[in-house]
C-alpha cells in the first residue's frame, strides 16, 4: 500500500462535518428503504444507479465499469445531473450515489479516479482491497463518506484504523468475492469494536431479509444479486434467466477464476467448460488458455449469491423497491406482533 502516490489530497481542504451526524450518516433517516444497491461489475450503470436514488435507495457502481477516467467522468456527469434534474421536478430528494474504487497499487487509475470524485464531491466512495487512511482523508476533505468493504476481523480493525465511516460486511453466501462466516457471528463481532454505520451483505433479495439484517444489528442492508434482475442493469437476459433458475447450491465458491474466492452460478461455469478439478485450485485458471481470452471469461462466467434462491422474476427498479418497502414493513409488523405473544 505504500507505493499508492497520494497527490490527489488536498492538504488545504477542511473535512465538511454537516454530512454527517453523530457516528452514524444522516442520510441513512431519509432513504425510502435502508438499502444500498452494491455496486457490481460489469453490471451496475448509470441508469441502474439513478433509478435506485430516484427511489430512495443508494444506487452506486465500480468506477472501472468504464474502460477509462475519462469515461468515468462521463458517468459521474450523467448521474449527478439526472438526480439534480430530478431533485428540481420532483421537490423530492434523491438518495446518495456511490462509487466504488479498488484500492491497490495494481489499479493504474486510482489516483486519477480519486481526483474525479473529488472534483465530483461523490457522496460515497466504497474501498476495495485496501483501507488507506491517505485515501479516506482524501474524501473526507469535502465531506464525502468511506465504506469499506471487509470479510474478517483483521480486515475491520485496519480499516478502523484508516479511518473509515462504515464497513460492509461480507458474510458467507453473498455474491463475488465473499467471506465464509455466518452473518449473525460476523455482526456481532465487529460490533464489538467498531460503532459506526454496518452495512450487511449476504443472501440479502427480499423485504424481510432487510428488515432481519437490521434485527442483527446492521444499520444497512447492501444488495447485489437482487439488482441484476432489474430491468435498469446491464445484464444480460440470459444471466437473469440462470438467477431466476438458480437456487442456493446452484451457487459455486471457487477461488479458480480471479484467484480469490468468489461465487458463481454454476450453470454458467459448466456452460464455460469447466470440470470439478478446475474449480477446487485455489489459483487463477489461465483464462488465455481455457477460454480465449480473461475479458470473455468475466462477460460469460456470471456471478451470484446464494440469495438467488428468492429470486423468480426481473422488475424495473421502482416496482422491485415498492416490493421490498412492503415485504420490509410486513416483516417489521411482525416481529412487533411477536412482544403480544412473548410479554415480559
Amino acid at each position: 500500500m505504500s507505493k499508492i502516490r497520494c497527490s490527489f489530497i488536498n492538504k488545504s481542504s477542511k473535512r465538511e462535518t454537516n454530512f454527517i451526524m453523530s457516528n452514524k450518516p444522516s442520510f441513512i433517516s431519509d432513504l425510502s428503504l435502508p438499502a444500498i444497491a452494491a455496486p457490481m461489475f460489469l453490471i451496475s450503470g448509470p441508469k441502474l444507479v439513478i433509478e435506485c436514488c430516484k427511489n430512495g435507495i443508494v444506487g452506486t457502481f465500480p468506477a472501472l465499469n468504464q474502460r477509462t477516467s475519462e469515461g468515468f467522468e462521463e458517468w459521474l456527469i450523467e448521474i449527478k445531473s439526472a438526480l439534480e434534474a430530478f431533485e428540481r421536478e420532483t421537490g423530492k430528494k434523491p438518495a446518495p450515489f456511490g462509487v466504488n474504487l479498488i484500492v491497490h497499487q495494481t489499479n493504474p487509475r486510482l489516483e486519477a479516479d480519486i481526483k474525479l470524485c473529488i472534483k465530483h464531491k461523490v457522496p460515497i466512495v466504497i474501498t476495495s482491497l485496501g483501507a488507506v487512511s491517505m485515501v479516506v482523508d482524501a474524501i473526507h476533505s469535502y465531506g464525502g463518506l468511506v465504506f469499506h468493504d471487509i470479510i474478517k476481523k483483521r480486515h475491520a480493525e485496519k480499516a478502523q484504523e484508516a479511518g473509515v465511516d462504515g464497513l460492509i460486511l461480507v458474510a458467507a453466501g453473498a455474491g463475488g468475492h465473499a467471506g465464509t462466516l455466518n452473518p449473525m457471528a460476523l455482526v456481532a463481532e465487529i460490533k464489538k469494536f467498531f460503532d459506526k454505520t454496518l452495512i450487511l451483505s449476504g443472501c440479502i433479495s427480499t423485504g424481510r431479509d432487510i428488515a432481519s439484517a437490521l434485527q442483527m444489528g446492521a444499520d444497512l442492508a447492501y444488495m447485489g444479486t437482487r439488482f441484476i434482475n432489474t430491468e435498469e442493469s446491464q445484464a444480460p437476459e440470459e444471466y437473469r434467466e440462470m438467477i431466476i433458475e438458480a437456487g442456493a447450491t446452484d451457487v459455486v465458491y471457487t477461488a479458480s477464476i480471479s484467484g480469490v474466492h468468489a461465487n458463481f452460478l454454476a450453470a454458467s461455469l459448466k456452460a464455460a467448460g469447466l470440470t470439478e478439478e478446475d474449480l477446487k485450485k485455489d489459483t487463477k485458471i489461465d483464462f488465455g488458455k481455457e477460454l480465449n481470452t480473461e475479458a470473455k471469461a468475466w462477460k460469460t462466467i456470471w456471478s451470484a449469491g446464494q440469495g438467488s434462491t428468492s429470486i423468480e422474476n426481473s422488475l424495473p427498479v421502482n416496482q422491485l423497491v415498492a416490493n421490498l418497502k412492503t415485504e420490509f414493513k410486513e416483516a417489521v409488523e411482525q416481529q412487533a406482533k411477536l412482544l403480544e405473544t412473548y410479554p415480559k
